[in-house]
């Protein structure tokens, strides 16, 4: 009995490199197909990257190249052929087919063909519109932006600790929540962790949740949706001071992996101008509230009130007179969150901080010091219209035991559209939830 033949090894399109001149197997998608009579052209796709194959009909049996002569857009397929380099293929390296095995062939219909979509379109087709090597490379600088903040926090002491989905009260503003039936009982879905988070860090001194957060903001900019995810560390005996420190390091940290994993998708893929991100290092420069409001009415918003806080123009006017990501600190109390403690001998201005990445991208992160003052607490309750039986049991976190504490939420889509180079959020999560989208 003889020995059945020995296959070649199967691989990613990643690893092309580590087998020029061999025999091998690619599995993958046919991204496009070019005839030209007895010479074939395939772009195979395979999730790691892209292969140009090419198929001589002198090469293949009958059989074989009638297949390759009838592959569709989509259809997938096992390629079995000889590697080699070639600088003018995409990747840099070429595959010579000597045999195909069909695992499907996709209906000839495929509805995002070579060519200009509209952006409407696209998102109705989103589920198929993913496969494209651009929504591709967000897609995966994405997971490497989610590796990195894990990898920093997990490095520096933070403990990740999961946080409810549905709450029983607001955290912020009471008009965004998405309210739910919970057995009889009202219950939102959650605008933010940060609530619990202040109650973990009295466990474990420095905590972190990161996961999907909901607003129901009636917006539709390019900076907003209903459904994103958000990353909110928090720290025990920490301050505003502390809170800037810990977030410029943070966010470095982020960008130079990016761009150390992933320069070429920036580059080739997304064409970002890298030299831009090359520039975000710590330390951040820092502007008071006062100060930015200074620097508006001296410029393009000479009648900007005080005590407003800031829309995307005045976000972006700021951001743009720095190359890299600008603090803004001590916002007025009443345009910031319940939970702020104020400023000693200032009342109507809070110890909050936004930073504000460069290109017009705004706020990606907001956070600041927590107040440990029940009576400062019980006077927002009643400012704010919030039911103060629902929050007993954050009392409770300054009754017994309160210390100074501080944190930040971070806006993972937001960080990826800047990160990106992207005009808008939807592009920066695989199904995005937005005013009027929720299919696919």
């Amino acid at each position: 009995m003889e020995d059945a033949p020995i296959r070649p090894p199967l691989i990613r399109i990643r690893e092309a490199a580590q087998h020029d001149g061999r025999s091998v197997r690619v599995q993958g998608w046919v991204h496009n197909r070019t005839d030209k009579g007895r010479l074939q052209f395939l772009m195979l796709r395979d999730g790691s990257g892209l292969l140009q194959a090419v198929g001589f009909q002198k090469d293949l049996d009958e059989a074989a190249f009638e297949i390759l002569t009838t592959l569709t857009q989509e259809s997938a397929v096992e390629l079995t052929g000889s590697l080699r380099a070639d600088a003018r293929a995409p990747g840099g390296f070429e595959l010579g087919i000597q045999g195909i095995e069909l695992v499907s062939l996709a209906e000839p219909d495929y509805p995002i063909q070579p060519k200009e979509h509209g952006t409407g379109f696209l998102m109705e087709q989103r589920h198929l519109w993913i496969r494209a090597p651009r929504q591709a490379a967000i897609l995966r600088i994405r997971a490497s932006i989610v590796k990195a903040i894990r990898d920093w926090l997990d490095s520096h002491d933070f403990v990740n600790v999961d946080t409810p989905i549905l709450t029983p009260s607001a955290c912020e503003g009471t008009s965004t929540l998405f309210a739910t039936d919970y057995f009889g009982e009202p219950a939102f879905l959650s605008q933010s962790g940060q609530l619990y988070n202040e109650a973990t860090i009295a466990a474990l001194g420095r905590t972190y949740c990161f996961g999907p957060t909901f607003r129901a903001e009636k917006s539709k900019t390019r900076r907003h949706l209903t459904e994103f995810w958000m990353v909110e560390p928090e720290m025990a005996f920490a301050d505003l001071e502390d809170v800037m420190a810990v977030e410029e390091q943070f966010l470095s940290y982020i960008v130079q992996t990016v761009l150390a994993e992933h320069r070429q998708l920036l580059v080739d893929v997304l064409e970002r101008d890298v030299t831009r991100l090359e520039a975000i290092q710590a330390p951040f420069p820092r502007l008071s509230y006062d100060e930015a409001v200074e620097r508006l009415r001296a410029g393009d918003f000479p009648d900007f009130p005080w005590g407003e806080d800031f829309g995307a123009p005045h976000e972006t006017f700021l951001a743009e007179q720095f190359d890299r990501p600008v603090f803004v600190y001590h916002y007025p109390s009443a345009a910031k969150a319940f939970y702020m403690e104020t400023v000693e001998g200032r009342p109507e201005v809070c110890r909050s901080v936004d930073l504000l990445a460069p290109e017009g991208y705004g706020e990606i992160v907001g956070g600041g010091q927590r107040t440990t003052r029940t009576e400062l607490l019980e006077q927002r309750f009643v400012e704010h219209g919030l039911n103060r039986a629902d929050y007993e049991w954050y009392l409770d976190l300054r009754r017994y035991g309160a210390v100074p504490h501080a944190g930040f939420g971070l806006g993972l889509e937001r960080t990826v559209a800047w990160i990106c180079g992207l005009g808008h959020v939807r592009e920066t999560t695989a199904f995005p939830r937005m005013l009027e989208k929720m299919y696919p």
